[in-house]
């Protein structure tokens, strides 16, 4: 027997003498609980439900309270800052010899701006003081010859009363039979050269009269040919002042990189632009369905795109007079039929009146305007017609 066999047989007598082990008693296995599924999904569907309602209501309700309550502030975007811009000219004509601006600089009311030759208009101011001289030596002459007009009338009056006395000698002497009749006609000849005379010297001193403006004590200065000569130095005057250009008003000059000195310009020619810093508001352009309550005096806020986290204070100033589309170079015709409705925009002028910005701001930027009506929409009433609340 080999060790193999032995070892199976000596685990056979093992198995046989070991004690039985008694059978496991069966496992009670206890019927399923049965979980109280129906009143919690009650409860899931009674809360969804709830949620479901009252979640659109909360939203009705909501809505309808900003809708009652809201129109009061009126928006918009559409709108841009606008400040006076100057086209500045020369009213009188030279070579330019003196710039003091450049593009962009600031300037002050009063500064100078830019010098053109005042060479040849002094030479006119010269000349026009000669002619106001040439004019008072003029009048002059005219009161001497109303004196002059004036004695030769006296002399010719004192000839006709000598030439008046003769004749009467004469004509008593010849009706006595003393005197011829030639003598007598010699006499009425010299009366009649008299009276001529004296008629003459009496037309002399109404021209004299007239050429002095009906007036021989009048004032040399306020006699017209004066008066013209006058006007023409000041003209001259004001044509040297002219030569030198000021700024008309505090602004910024712009369009001015290519003004040089030694350019010619002529009278009236706009040579740069000056925009004026203290003349600034704001052109919104609001729908029409937006004017209902708005109305000049009302409070404002701007909004300027450069500088979004600032507010500027700013009153309703004017509403325009009408539509853009009005005031178009081709406005909107109708003549074919198809016509669609569109809500139409109207410029509303604001003007600023925070000090401050005015110096921060540039023309043409775009700002965004809020402006405060005072009105909300109010309950809708039993008819059907919205009654306005008035915020207090």
């Amino acid at each position: 027997m080999n060790a193999v066999a032995k070892i199976d047989e000596n685990a056979t007598k093992l198995e046989m003498e070991a004690p039985a082990q008694p059978a496991a008693a069966p496992v009670a296995i206890a019927p399923p609980v049965q979980p109280a599924s129906v009143p919690v999904k009650n409860k899931r569907r009674l809360g969804r439900s709830l949620l479901m309602i009252a979640l659109p209501a909360a939203l009705v309700v909501g809505g309808g309270y900003v809708w009652v309550t809201g129109g009061r502030y009126q928006e918009t975007e559409n709108a841009n800052l606008q400040q006076a811009k100057v086209s500045i000219a020369s009213d009188t004509a030279g070579r330019i010899v003196q710039v003091d601006i450049a593009d962009n600089q600031l300037v002050k009311q009063g500064d100078v701006l830019f010098a053109i030759d005042p060479e040849p208009y002094r030479i006119a101011l010269a000349q026009a003081d000669a002619a106001v001289a040439v004019a008072r030596v003029g009048i002059e002459q005219l009161r001497a010859a109303y004196s002059q007009a004036t004695a030769q009338e006296k002399s010719a009056t004192s000839e006709v009363d000598y030439a008046q006395s003769q004749y009467d000698r004469a004509a008593d002497l010849a009706q006595k039979g003393i005197n011829t009749k030639s003598a007598l006609d010699q006499a009425k000849n010299d009366l009649d050269k008299a009276k001529q005379q004296l008629a003459v010297a009496q037309q002399g001193i109404i021209s004299a009269k007239a050429a002095l403006a009906g007036n021989p004590d009048i004032e040399t200065d306020r006699h017209p040919t004066v008066m013209a000569a006058l006007a023409a130095r000041d003209k001259a005057a004001y044509d040297l002042a002219q030569t030198t250009v000021k700024a008309p008003a505090d602004g910024v000059i712009s369009q001015a990189s290519s003004f040089k000195v030694g350019q010619y310009v002529g009278s009236g020619t706009p040579l740069f632009s000056l925009v004026e810093t203290g003349d600034t508001w704001i052109e919104a352009n609001f729908k029409e369905t937006q004017l209902t309550h708005m109305k000049p005096g009302q409070k404002a806020e701007i909004v300027v795109d450069t500088y979004p986290g600032r507010t500027f204070e700013a009153t309703v100033k004017a509403i325009g007079a009408g539509t853009g589309a009005e005031f178009s170079l081709l406005p909107a015709q109708n003549a074919t039929g198809n016509w669609v409705k569109v809500t139409q925009r109207i410029p509303v002028r604001l003007e600023l009146t925070d000090a401050d910005a005015k110096m921060a701001l540039r023309t043409g930027m775009s700002t965004a305007v809020t402006v405060d009506t005072g009105v909300s929409r109010g309950f809708p009433a039993i008819f059907g017609h919205a009654t306005a609340g008035e915020a207090k």
